[in-house]
């Protein structure tokens, strides 16, 4: 299997297209325990790029890293044009970090969790109380905004935690996990706002485990495994990578059934359910095919669905299947 989907490394300096963030083998242990193993990343201005992984696999450590939480071990980073290690105030001044854990303090009101940011970012009273009102507006909080945060739901509590984080106006957000224990309505809430953010040009670097919501979220995914990333695409571009692709013809008369299963090659039977599986890529040019077979031989199917990989056949085959992912309640 590839390794990637990209063919050669980017290099930091004299990129071809503007990165948000660009990485060149980035390292980082604790001890003996290799955390990140020579990481690189190109993550185009204004797209949403989602970092997967099983628990463990150093996604919050690359989080913290690029954030200036922590320093790495090797290698070299620029985030917002600014150089990760020589230009660490630049980068915290462009960016704005929301971890999976809520930094809202439960014991003010969201409307006062607002102004302490404010205050955090030397905005005046004025230009504080016009931000802050502006955003608990955006995000739908205005009515609970003179309430304790203790009493907010955990998507309210989300949602302040963004709107907090958008009080400096940066420019690249990082969101380690930012749908962790939230119900299926507020993760799809989450969703939108994300959504929101990069229409108006934020880049947004995505952590989750939640597999539907980096297919749904992201420009390109890279998967992390053992300290490397594994693979990096587009959500199509990594599904591509991983066999097992079939269409499945279902009969209701059992003659229908063996004639097809007789004449079709490289067919699977499941003669308890009448069902053929037959190995595809489900592109239109194969599935016309098969059609004109069954036309052509007078042969009827009474249901024909088409499975491709999805992105949890990418994760388990990346990954070894080491961590069992985390699936969005539909």
């Amino acid at each position: 299997m590839p390794s990637s989907v990209m063919p050669t490394p980017r290099q930091v300096d004299g990129q071809s297209s503007p990165a948000a963030v660009s990485a060149v083998g980035l390292r980082k242990s604790y001890g003996d325990k290799v955390v990140l193993d020579g990481v690189d990343l190109h993550i185009p201005a204004g797209s949403v790029f989602a970092l997967l992984g099983p628990n463990g696999a150093g996604k919050t450590t690359a989080v913290k890293i690029l954030s200036t939480l922590i320093s790495a071990d090797g290698g070299q980073a620029r985030v917002a044009g600014h150089d990760l290690a020589a230009e660490a105030q630049a980068v915290r001044a462009a960016i704005g970090v929301t971890g999976q854990f809520s930094a809202v303090d439960g014991l003010i009101t969201g409307e006062e969790n607002m102004l302490l940011m404010a205050d955090l970012h030397h905005l005046s009273k004025q230009e504080g109380r016009r931000v802050a009102a502006e955003l608990l507006e955006r995000f739908d909080l205005t009515e609970a905004a003179r309430k304790p945060a203790s009493t907010y739901s955990g998507g309210m509590k989300r949602r302040l935690d963004i709107a907090m984080t958008l009080v400096g106006d940066p420019r690249i957000i990082f969101l380690d996990e930012p749908t962790t224990g939230l119900d299926p309505r507020s993760r799809h809430n989450m969703w939108q706002i994300i959504r929101e953010l990069v229409s108006g040009g934020v880049t947004v670097f995505l952590t989750t485990q939640y597999l539907e919501e980096a297919d749904e979220l992201a420009d390109r995914i890279a998967v992390l495994n053992d300290g490397r990333i594994a693979a990096e695409g587009t959500a199509e571009e990594l599904k591509r990578l991983v066999p097992g692709g079939h269409v499945r013809l279902r009969f209701s008369d059992p003659a229908a059934y063996q004639s097809a299963a007789t004449a079709l090659r490289e067919v699977t039977r499941d003669d308890e359910a009448l069902a053929l599986q037959i190995p595809s890529a489900g592109s239109q040019r194969e599935l016309r095919s098969l059609l004109d077979w069954l036309d052509s031989a007078g042969v009827e199917a009474d249901e024909l669905t088409v499975h491709t990989p999805d992105l949890d056949d990418v994760f388990f085959a990346l990954t070894g299947g080491t961590d069992q992912p985390k699936e969005a309640v539909r």
